[in-house]
């Protein structure tokens, strides 16, 4: 079964396990407490892995799990009011959602629980393009990209600002690509743009007139359906649809062009490599016996094997990971 149909399908039993369960508790309605049911929400780049663990400890336990993926930002909103368990993060905690949650008395446990390969797509009819620099990229989709509907209107600024693969081709660029709610949209910000943009006394932020949407399936649609379009996703979602886009190579500059893959991924070699995390919350997890025995399950032999099921890429080594859980480590390392 293709990835995209499978999930979807774990999802819609993860949905019908959490409702059946949620039917027979008296409980309040969202917070968790001591009543067995957990409330994830997050980065839908992480959504797949915790839905499928979700549906495994459902299963065996009958725990009602509740999971979605509004995205990074939004997860952290509702992580910090209190209203979910587990927040899913395809990027490190900011600052000002470290802040909030301390304002609530929401102490976080973060974890890192895989890797991603932040991949920049392109429909698989256009064979014009193979590989692009941070600063391509930057000429293509930065802040001072706003109005370029071609590819080859982003040859000036390429051209001044150091960009390697023009002349751009002389074609529609349509772009589909997450919105700002997404962790998958700060990351590709933060690697790609952000030291550029800064530099040039520009806002560290894309074009805004692009096609922007939350959930990674549309994405893939958009790309898809143009064929020399634009845009970027976790790497899963590049896998399960290699049959409809393509992964151009990134160039940060030093290391050259890489596409990317589970090696250049793991390594670092692949330029837009990035964490994803679960974010507990250890006082519900101290309530809820069964919050508790979920993080223990998705930190076991068992539970980790999602990653790779799900198409990301595991850790060489959980030993820290699973002491932070062990020992309720609370802060973040990733950004203390």
């Amino acid at each position: 079964m293709k990835r995209a149909t499978w999930w979807i399908a774990v999802l819609a039993a993860v949905a019908l396990i959490a409702a059946a369960c949620s039917s027979d508790d008296s409980s309040d309605g969202g917070d968790s407490g001591g009543s067995g049911a957990i409330a994830i929400s997050g980065s839908s780049t992480v959504e797949p892995i915790s839905a499928v663990n979700a549906q495994a400890f459902s299963e065996d336990t009958g725990a009602g799990i509740s999971v979605a993926g509004p995205g990074t930002g939004d997860g952290f909103k509702a992580f910090c009011a209190g209203d979910t368990d587990i927040s899913d993060a395809s990027r490190p905690i900011k600052d000002s959602e470290k802040e909030s949650c301390a304002e609530a008395g929401i102490d976080i446990v973060e974890l890192n629980v895989a890797i991603d390969g932040l991949s920049v797509l392109t429909s698989n009819n256009n064979s014009a393009v193979a590989c692009l620099t941070f600063n391509d990229l930057y000429a293509l989709l930065g802040p001072e990209s706003t109005g370029f509907g071609t590819w080859d209107a982003a040859n000036d600024l390429a051209a001044e600002i150091g960009g390697t693969t023009q002349p751009y081709p002389a074609a529609d660029l349509s772009v589909t690509a997450p919105g700002e709610e997404s962790g998958t949209y700060d990351t590709f910000v933060e690697l790609v743009l952000e030291d550029l943009a800064e530099e040039r006394g520009q806002e560290a932020a894309t074009r805004p007139d692009y096609t922007a949407s939350p959930n990674d399936n549309v994405i893939i649609e958009g790309i898809a359906g143009s064929d020399t379009s634009l845009g970027w996703v976790g790497y899963a979602f590049f896998l399960e649809n290699q049959d409809r886009v393509q992964a151009l190579q990134v160039d940060d500059g030093t290391s050259g062009c890489a596409e990317p893959t589970p090696d250049s991924i793991a390594s670092g070699a692949y330029p837009l490599s990035r964490p994803l995390f679960i974010y507990v919350n250890p006082a519900k997890a101290e309530a809820n016996p069964s919050l508790a025995d979920f993080v223990d399950f998705y930190l076991s032999d068992e539970g980790l094997a999602a990653v790779e099921q799900t198409g990301y890429v595991p850790l060489a080594d959980y030993t820290d990971v699973r002491a932070r859980w062990e020992a309720r480590e609370t802060g973040s390392v990733a950004n203390p």
